[in-house]
């Protein structure tokens, strides 16, 4: 849990406005620091936390046969940093062996590592707007073979559309989420207390493991904080879960800037 700190210009557009951003903590640093320029005060505070798999055998056995794909799709950020971790320490990337992604988060990621041919939507950031793309059409992708590197679980829509399509996909765990050990004491009296203006939701599975990590009691305190979510599945979870006021912003981090700035200003 990272507290708020500091004093702000007044005139700035989130003056006096706390922020509670819940990803995991090594994806939040842009997005915090983003509302900290707009003048806002963040309280972190990660649902999700992000460590190795448990077991790495499916993943060393997936990249030692990676010269028998024809496309590698990364569905993170947490995706590419682990994969080609693990990659590096095997063995060298395929020449021939494309790479795809969604989110620029992602893009930037792979960009950083080296790729510099990188299928991604430029518009949305999800498996509809991947599957949109023309080199996922049935055309393009039937008979490709796809590695998918993702955490464990997730959605199977994409995996699933290109089987559909034709493609030989196989889904590998690079990464593992969990719900992380927190002290929800201090997010909870923020919002209790009124000073909690905001609560920044980016996964559907962020929203359950909010409500199990502050507990029933805590739960109706924070309901009645504004929720921002920039997609329109977390967006009905979040509502689904009893949260009173749930706001939709577009995707990325300059998405929910925007909104914060434009709900507060």
């Amino acid at each position: 849990m990272t507290r708020p700190h500091g004093q702000t210009d007044p005139k700035l557009p989130l003056a006096g406005r706390l922020v509670a951003v819940t990803r995991p903590e090594a994806q939040a640093l842009s997005l915090c620091e983003a509302i900290r320029r707009a003048g806002g005060q963040v309280l972190l505070f990660p649902v999700l936390a992000i460590g190795a798999v448990e077991d790495p055998a499916a993943l060393d056995e997936a990249i030692a046969r990676l010269d028998h794909f024809d496309l590698a799709f990364f569905v993170s950020p947490n995706a590419v940093e682990h994969a080609l971790a693990a990659v590096k320490a095997r063995r060298h990337w395929p020449e021939r062996l494309e790479v795809s992604t969604v989110g620029k988060g992602s893009e930037r990621a792979l960009r950083e590592a080296g790729f510099s041919a990188v299928i991604a939507p430029s518009e949305g950031f999800d498996s509809e707007a991947v599957l949109a793309l023309p080199a996922f059409s049935a055309t393009a992708i039937n008979g490709r073979r796809v590695v998918i590197f993702r955490g464990d679980g997730g959605r199977e829509l994409l995996a699933d559309a290109l089987r559909a399509r034709g493609a030989v996909v196989e889904q590998v765990s690079c990464y593992r989420r969990y719900r992380p050990a927190a002290d929800a004491a201090p997010l909870i009296q923020a919002a209790g207390t009124g000073r909690l203006d905001a609560l920044v939701l980016t996964s559907s599975e962020g929203v359950r493991n909010l409500v199990e990590m502050v507990g029933e009691k805590g739960f109706g305190v924070l309901r009645r904080v504004t929720v921002f979510a920039p997609h329109p599945r977390i967006v009905a979870h979040a509502r689904a879960a009893g949260f009173d006021r749930v706001e939709e912003t577009p995707p990325g981090d300059d998405g929910l800037l925007e909104t914060l700035v434009r709900h507060f200003g």
